[in-house]
């Protein structure tokens, strides 16, 4: 195979598998460790991969997700978030942000800072672990049994404040609430100084391929009767995504209002 055929299939072990080591990759393709290398490293560079940490695996980068975001359907999910997160944004004038998972990881790839005094700045680009995010709960918890336990095959949870979940069945017990509701939230697991609300958005087998949520600098946010004040218009939200998907008509947005994958 030439170079360009390795990285296509590197590129295809890394959309399946959601990570990939050098030695994998090597023993997948039949090839010599410094050749799998350098096939990830052109990933790298070319933005279909990132690495997190030297020695780390690859993942999945921001050009594999571009390209899912555009991917052939009625209306791109993309399209169809961007008039929902501003209808969100003016409504409840929370930050509103469109997130998907990268591994074990939440990554937003639409945010609209809100309008209220005390606002939270865009999400853009951020990326935290999925446990400590509402989004990133809110899809977790419509992962098939075989996708969890390939994101967490070692059960262990990295914790980022004292708030957040840092035990496996602690996780498993939310993300059946999570079915039951068809929400949930984030009061300082992420950052102890931000709140947020998040639906997850399926496509039409019950997968999950996204999330929508809202956010704010605490205190807001932090009381059930401020929670449930958004909860209903945010699952509102993320089915009126869903049917957008399936080509009912999504009014068209300014592109500037709306910010893109970095």
């Amino acid at each position: 195979m030439n170079s360009a055929q390795l990285a296509l299939k590197a590129v295809r072990l890394l959309a399946h598998r959601g990570e990939l080591s050098v030695t994998e990759l090597a023993a997948e393709l039949q090839i010599a460790r410094s050749t799998a290398h350098r096939v990830l490293a052109n990933c790298v560079a070319t933005g279909y991969a990132r690495q997190d940490h030297v020695g780390g695996p690859y993942v999945m980068g921001h050009v594999i997700h571009e390209l899912a975001l555009g991917a052939t359907s009625a209306v791109t999910l993309r399209d169809a978030a961007a008039p929902v997160l501003v209808e969100l944004r003016d409504s409840l004038n929370l930050t509103s942000s469109l997130s998907i998972l990268e591994n074990r990881s939440t990554r937003f790839v639409q945010s609209l800072e809100g309008r209220s005094p005390h606002r939270l700045n865009s999400r853009l680009g951020l990326s935290c672990p999925a446990h400590c995010t509402s989004g990133g709960k809110a899809i977790l918890a419509y992962c098939s049994e075989e996708d969890l336990e390939r994101r967490y095959p070692t059960r262990t949870l990295r914790a980022m404040t004292e708030h957040s979940i840092d035990d496996w069945d602690e996780l498993r017990r939310r993300l059946d609430l999570v079915r039951l509701r068809g929400w949930d939230t984030n009061i300082g697991e992420s950052n102890p100084g931000v709140n947020a609300v998040g639906a997850p958005i399926l496509v039409g087998s019950g997968e999950p391929i996204a999330a929508v949520s809202v956010a704010s600098v605490a205190p807001r946010l932090c009381t059930r009767a401020a929670i449930l004040d958004v909860a209903d218009e945010l699952v509102d939200a993320a089915t009126r995504i869903q049917s957008a998907m399936r080509g009912a008509p999504v009014r068209s947005q300014d592109p500037h209002e709306l910010g893109a994958t970095p």
